[in-house]
């Protein structure tokens, strides 16, 4: 707690040392002129003596003013008060910038943490889905130059020819799960079928697709 309420000091008597720099910039306090006693600048800046004894110190580090005893706080080089400035703005960019990194690495790793959750999920729901359904179908759409229109499936020994299982048949958007043996086929039907690999090309041979398509 103390650590913090010294940095807040300390960032406070640096911005009265900014104000005055900027008001020697702009011509309000000229060379060779004496500024106000340190309980005058307090009252200014609404700050403590003590802080406004801290922020005079900076500018008397830096050759921007001088401290007789008895003459009071003088100015002697505006051109130090800019290069003080510049030197504190390009500071307190680099600062912002700083936070700026720190708060986007943070998003970054809230960002990867949800994205590792939702490819855990992702897992966990394809393993479940494999372990109820572990086959998936394959398809294929009957063309015109398919050979088999209008002949039962039971006629087609199609599980004999190939191994596959005829599990439905899409006909006009509709879809008949588990069609009889007389069920028959037509154009521009969609079959959906278990099976292997080879049996996915047996199909097309028998019913007479290019397997390029």
């Amino acid at each position: 707690m103390a650590k913090t309420h010294s940095n807040r000091q300390q960032a406070r008597y640096q911005q009265v040392a900014v104000g005055i720099a900027k008001r020697i910039v702009a011509g309000k306090y000229r060379v060779g002129e004496k500024i106000k006693s340190r309980s005058t600048l307090a009252s200014n800046f609404n700050v403590s003596p003590e802080t406004a004894r801290k922020a005079i110190n900076i500018l008397v580090d830096l050759d921007i003013a001088e401290v007789k005893h008895g003459s009071g706080v003088t100015i002697i080089s505006r051109e130090r008060a800019q290069e003080f400035l510049k030197n504190f703005e390009m500071t307190n960019s680099l600062s912002n910038i700083k936070k700026e990194i720190r708060a986007g690495i943070s998003q970054q790793q809230k960002d990867l943490q949800h994205l590792s959750s939702l490819v855990d999920s992702l897992v966990s729901q394809n393993r479940f889905l494999n372990q109820k359904f572990p086959f998936e179908p394959y398809e294929l759409l009957l063309e015109e130059d398919c050979t088999s229109f209008g002949i039962p499936l039971d006629e087609l020994n199609l599980w004999q020819a190939t191994g596959a299982t005829v599990i439905a048949i899409e006909h006009q958007g509709e879809l008949l799960i588990s069609p009889g043996p007389y069920a028959v086929l037509e154009k521009d039907d969609h079959i959906f079928f278990i099976g292997d690999e080879l049996s996915y090309s047996r199909m097309q041979n028998v019913f007479n697709l290019d397997s390029t398509r």
